[in-house]
């Protein structure tokens, strides 16, 4: 098994990453990392089920509906939406999900039973943090957050 600083290189390697949970709104958690990932240069691509366009942007009611495939997904779901989106990322032949969970806020997107469908799919799985904790040009919450997390050994897989 890949060690977290592998699986978060290489999931921050990818050029093209779809953000399943994105808000109309244009606000929220998977907003942020969406706004961010698009400002380091990732193709962004927009996830939700009851949207059509996101910050103005394209947005796909499920993976499958996406026209060119992605590298990798980012979800910000409640646990019981992540359930499915694993199985829609395993249909797509996608092999790279990150489940956004903030230790310190106790939201989370991770469910144990997601992350074991990942693992016994072949899917390299992130089940804990955030993108922008490993991100040096970002706030200083995500900072003192990744500080704080691995200190406390909750980065580790």
């Amino acid at each position: 098994m890949s060690t977290m600083p592998e699986l978060v290189s290489d999931f921050l390697a990818q050029k093209r990453i779809a953000v399943v949970g994105v808000s109309r709104s244009g606000s929220g958690t998977a907003n942020g990392i969406y706004q961010r990932l698009k400002a380091t240069g990732h193709e962004v691509v927009a996830v939700n089920p009851n949207a059509d366009t996101v910050e103005g942007d394209p947005c796909f009611h499920r993976l499958q509906d996406i026209p060119q495939a992605v590298d990798a997904v980012m979800i910000v779901t409640t646990p019981d939406v992540t359930d499915q989106v694993v199985r829609d990322c395993h249909e797509a032949g996608i092999k790279r999900v990150w489940m956004h969970c903030s230790v310190m806020h106790g939201v989370r997107s991770t469910s144990d039973a997601a992350v074991q469908f990942c693992r016994d799919n072949g899917i390299a799985v992130i089940p804990t943090g955030c993108p922008m904790m490993f991100d040096g040009n970002v706030d200083v919450f995500h900072k003192f957050m990744h500080w704080w997390m691995r200190r406390s050994g909750k980065l580790a897989l």
